[in-house]
This record gives C-alpha cells, structure tokens and sequence, in this order.
C-alpha cells in the first residue's frame, strides 16, 4: 500500500459481542493504547452500542464503524438500519459484505452491491470485504474470486466515491480456522 496515497487503517469488527457496559469499558482501555497511533483506528459495534461508542471516543482519534447497513433508505425491512439512519447518528464507516453476512444471512454480489451504493450516497464510509472459501483457494481460483467480488460488488460506483471505500480481503477459510 502506498501510504502517501492512503493511510493504514486497523479497524475491529466487535461481531455480536459487548453489551453497553462490556463496550464502554473496552473503549476506554482503547482510547490510551489508540492516542498516538498515525493509522486509522475504527470500531464497528453492534448497533446496541453505536450511541455508546460515539460518545465514549468524541475528540479522540478512533472512529465509529456499523456493521451492517440495508440499501434502502426506509420500509418494511424489520431489524435493518437505514445508511441515513448511520449518518444521522454521526456514524462513520460500515462494513459491508461480511463473510458471515454472506453466509448466513444470504448476502449476494448483488445485494453488497446495493449496500454498498446505499452507504456512500449517504456519506458513509465502506469498509467492503471480499474472500474466497477454502475449496475456491484450495482449487487455485483466489485471484479470480476476488476479482469478480470487487467487479460486482463495486460495479456503478463512480471514481470519485472510491476514495471513501477501503477493501478488506478476508479468506473464509481463515477465519476462526486456525488455518493461516
């Protein structure tokens, strides 16, 4: 990565972990150990604890990140998160594409896609993850896996917006494998 082009980023996904409690002292450990670091810091939270977060890390250098965000800007979507709904409360950042999104809630290309246009016509920024599963790796066909996941899921997205999104690359496979 050329750093004079893009800063580094570390951000951690909390996944479905730390209720307000948990998360309000998780962040205050953070904020010394974040303080004078040059990368980006960013903590994508469950929903639960976005308000907590944002409040907790206000004037320090670490940044508020959801971990979801529907493609629709309002509706019958019972349980999704709209991307103005994000904005409004001062959210930064989204992670879309998740493997375990993929997985288990049935994510396509087209539908991270959709996610994805969503957040960045709200002013979010996209942390968008892509990853091949083991058969994919094992069968040699990462490179085009990965291709084909960036072309689809940032297909119609202007030059412009790609400033605001920052790929993740995530091998399934490695994920809580034990598998490196």
């Amino acid at each position: 990565m050329n750093k004079a082009l893009r800063k580094a980023i570390i951000a951690g996904n909390w996944k479905m972990n730390k209720n307000r409690k948990e998360a309000a002292e998780l962040i205050e450990a953070l904020k010394p150990i974040a303080a004078d670091k040059t990368c980006g810091v960013i903590i994508c939270v469950p929903f639960t604890n976005l308000e907590t977060a944002l409040r907790l890390t206000e004037g320090t250098n670490i940044e508020v990140g959801a971990e979801n965000v529907h493609f629709e800007e309002k509706g019958a979507f019972t349980g999704e998160i709209s991307a103005d709904m994000l904005t409004e409360m001062g959210v930064k950042y989204v992670i879309v594409g998740h493997s375990e999104r993929r997985q288990y809630f049935g994510e396509t290309d087209t539908t991270v896609n959709k996610r994805t246009r969503a957040a960045l016509d709200a002013g979010l920024k996209v942390i968008l993850c892509l990853g091949e599963v083991l058969e994919q790796r094992q069968a040699g066909i990462t490179d085009e896996i990965v291709s084909m996941q960036t072309k689809l899921d940032l297909a119609g997205i202007p030059a412009e917006q790609m400033k605001n999104v920052v790929i993740a690359y995530e091998p399934v496979w490695a994920i809580g494998t034990g598998l490196t």
